[in-house]
Order: structure tokens, then C-alpha cells, then sequence
């Protein structure tokens, strides 16, 4: 199993939208490296779901349950989307300034890459920020 961080601007599609929804596909990524990381993702493979903009806060896990395919959003066909399966919120949402106190993510993707919507997360950090919000990983 990988672990994944996907952004979303909560005004677009919010965890409660997603909470409402159960199932849905992650649609609308036009970036190439974000694209080849949904390629990449596999059934049973969890993501952090992270409000971007001004919340700046990982809010809940999700889970792949429908692997790459087509995005109907693009009439070029080039980018590819994945259905992701709510599992659980955080019982403490864990903001970006969190992960930047601590020096244990000092290599992670969302602080190297800020502008990445899909970007892999090592085992270590995934198991760290579960318990940093209070789930288990």
C-alpha cells in the first residue's frame, strides 16, 4: 500500500462534500507530475485529504477504490482521473504550519512542492500525522 496527499480548495470540493458524496472521482487535475501520481495510485491506497487556500489543513483519509481512468472534464483525453472512497476524518485537523514546525517532514513533498495537488507521503510521515491527528494510521 502507498499513502498519497491530495489538495483540494474547500470551496470547490470540501471534506463535507465529500463526506455527503462517499464516492467520488478526483477530477480536474491538469498538472503532469500531480497526473502521473494518480497513475501510480492502486486500490486500497490512502490519501490524506487536505483543504488548501486558506485553511491549509490536512482534514481526513480517504481511499483509492477505482483506479486511473479517463477524466470526462478533459476533451483532450490526456489527464486521468481516480475514485477515492471516504474513510475517516482526522479528529484533529493538522495545519501546513504543524508540518512545518516539525523537522521530521523536512522532506516531505508538500513543503518541497507547495503547489503539487497529488504528491506521494513516506510511511514514517503518514503513521506521524495520523497520530498527530489523533488517528489511527
Amino acid at each position: 500500500m502507498a499513502y498519497w496527499l491530495i489538495k483540494t480548495e474547500p470551496g470547490s470540493w470540501s471534506w463535507d462534500d465529500q463526506v455527503k458524496k462517499d464516492v467520488e472521482g478526483w477530477d480536474g487535475v491538469r498538472n503532469h507530475q500531480a497526473a502521473k501520481n494518480l497513475r501510480t495510485m492502486k486500490v486500497g491506497d490512502k490519501a490524506f485529504f487536505y483543504h488548501s487556500v486558506n485553511e491549509k489543513r490536512i482534514v481526513g483519509i480517504v481511499e483509492v477504490v477505482r483506479e486511473f481512468y479517463p477524466d470526462p472534464t478533459d476533451a483532450k483525453g490526456k489527464f486521468v482521473q481516480v475514485d477515492f472512497k471516504t474513510v475517516k476524518p482526522l479528529k484533529s485537523p493538522v495545519t501546513l504550519a504543524d508540518i512545518k514546525a516539525d523537522p521530521r517532514f523536512a522532506d516531505l513533498s508538500l513543503l518541497k512542492q507547495s503547489r503539487l495537488s497529488v504528491m506521494p507521503i513516506d510511511d514514517a510521515s503518514w503513521v506521524a500525522i495520523c497520530e498527530m491527528g489523533g488517528v489511527a494510521p
